[in-house]
C-alpha cells in the first residue's frame, strides 16, 4: 500500500498553529533559562500545552483526547525540536498514551488534562536494549518486589509515574519473561537521582529497592511486557525522529542566516561556492529525512503492527541527518559556533542525546538490515 506523505489540511493547520505558539512560548532561549535555574522544564508551558490539546493528541476523545494520530504527534515534536522545547511530551504523551491506550488503562484522562506526567524504565545499560531488562520483580503472595536500577530514564526525577520494565522470568537477553508495571514514583524504596546530561534535560539513574508494585498495576500481560511495549516504543522512536528532524531545521535556519550575513574578503560567505555545496548537501538529505519521519507517522496510524521498518529507518536518518547539521553549523559559524552564549551549541547536544534514547543509529540500522532479510 502506498501512503501519501503529503499534509493534509488538518496537519498543515496544526503545524502552523504549533508554529506560533512555541515562538512565543518557548524560544531557545527558554532553553537556557531552565538550565541556568536548574527546571528540567517549566510546568506552566506544559500545561499551556495541555489547554492546547497536545497532550490528548494519541488519545480517544472519550478520554479527553483530540485522537489525531501519530502522523500529527510528529508534527508537534518536530515544532518542538526547531525550537528545542523542553518538556515530558515524549514520555508521556507519546509513549506512555500508547502504552496505556493498547492496555485499557483507566488513567488516560490524566494525561489528556496534563495532570500526570510519565517516564520510561527501561534501560541499564549504555546502550538501548528492552531484552536485556534484568531488574527483578518477585512475587510475594498478592504483589511484586522490584530490585535492581534503571539508566538514562528521561523526565527520571520529574515524572509523577512510571512505565517499568522488569524481569519476572527468565533471563537477561530474553524477550519473554519480562513484565511493564505502572506505578507511582513516589513508591516507598525507589530512589530518583538526577543526572546532568549535556542536553540539560531531565534524565535520571532509578534504584528500585523491594519497591511493591500489586498486580492491578501490571499493564497487558505478564511475561509478555515486550508486547504491550512494543507499539509504544515505536511510537516514542518516531517521535524522536520527528524532534530530530525539527532540531536539524532550527540548526540549518540558522547557518542558512548566517551564511547569508557573514561578510569575508569584501562579500558574503555564502556566495563561497564550497559553503554552498555543503548546504546544499545538508538540505537534500533534511528533504530525504523529512519524507521517512512523515512515512513512519502514516504506517504507524495505518499498519501499527508492521511499523518496525518504516520507524527504524526515520531514526536511522533522522539521527545521521541531525549530526551532520550541527556539525555544519558549528564549522560554518567558526568560533563562534563553539561559545555558550551562541544557541548552535544547544542543537549539538540535543541531538547527542536524541541519537541515543531509544535506539542509537546502529540499533536502527541492524534492525532494518533484519527486517530486510539482509
Amino acid at each position: 500500500m502506498t501512503l501519501s506523505l503529503v499534509p493534509t489540511e488538518d496537519e498543515i493547520l496544526l503545524r502552523d498553529a504549533a508554529r506560533s505558539f512555541l515562538a512565543e512560548a518557548s524560544p531557545v532561549s527558554s532553553l537556557r533559562s531552565n538550565r541556568d535555574s536548574g527546571k528540567p522544564y517549566d510546568t506552566g508551558f506544559y500545561r499551556e500545552m495541555a489547554q492546547l490539546g497536545w497532550t490528548g493528541v494519541l488519545l480517544p476523545e472519550e478520554a479527553g483526547g483530540a485522537d489525531m494520530g501519530h502522523r500529527a504527534a510528529g508534527i508537534l515534536a518536530e515544532e518542538m525540536g526547531e525550537v528545542l522545547a523542553a518538556s515530558p511530551f515524549l514520555s508521556t504523551a507519546v509513549i506512555a498514551a500508547t502504552a496505556l491506550r493498547q492496555a485499557g488503562s483507566d488513567r488516560l484522562a490524566d494525561i489528556a488534562e496534563g495532570r500526570v506526567t510519565y517516564a520510561l524504565a527501561i534501560d541499564e545499560r549504555s546502550k538501548f536494549s528492552p531484552e536485556g531488562s534484568a531488574l527483578e520483580a518477585v512475587r510475594q503472595g498478592n504483589t511484586y518486589r522490584l530490585s535492581g536500577r534503571k539508566c538514562f530514564v528521561a523526565e527520571g526525577s520529574s515524572a509523577d509515574r512510571l512505565l517499568v520494565l522488569a524481569r519476572t522470568s527468565g533471563a537477561a537477553g530474553e524477550a519473554q519473561g519480562l513484565t511493564l508495571f505502572d506505578i507511582d514514583a513516589a513508591r516507598a524504596g525507589l530512589a530518583r537521582q538526577r543526572r546532568n546530561t549535556v542536553d540539560s534535560r531531565d534524565h535520571a539513574t532509578l534504584i528500585f529497592d523491594q519497591v511493591e508494585a500489586t498486580g492491578g498495576e501490571i499493564l497487558g500481560e505478564i511475561d509478555n511486557g515486550l508486547a504491550t511495549l512494543h507499539t509504544a516504543l515505536n511510537a516514542g522512536q518516531a517521535g524522536m525522529a520527528a524532534e530530530l528532524l525539527g532540531l536539524t531545521s532550527g540548526a540549518f535556519a540558522m547557518t542558512a542566516g548566517y551564511l547569508r550575513e557573514r561578510r569575508q574578503f569584501g562579500r558574503t560567505i555564502g556566495s563561497f561556492q564550497a559553503l554552498q555545496h555543503r548546504a546544499a548537501h545538508l538540505w537534500t538529505q533534511i528533504e530525504i529525512t523529512a519524507s521517512a519521519v512523515a512515512n513512519a507517522g502514516r504506517v504507524l496510524d495505518t499498519s501499527p503492527g508492521a511499523a518496525d521498518l518504516a520507524v527504524s529507518v526515520a531514526k536511522a536518518h533522522a539521527t545521521q541527518t541531525a549530526q551532520l547539521a550541527v556539525r555544519e553549523g558549528v564549522q560554518m559559524h567558526g568560533g563562534i559556533g563553539m561559545t555558550d552564549e551562541f544557541d548552535m551549541g544547544f542543537y549539538m547536544k540535543r541531538a547527542r542525546v536524541g541519537a541515543e534514547w531509544l535506539g542509537d543509529y546502529g540499533y536502527h540500522a541492524a534492525r532494518v538490515a533484519a527486517a530486510r532479510g539482509i
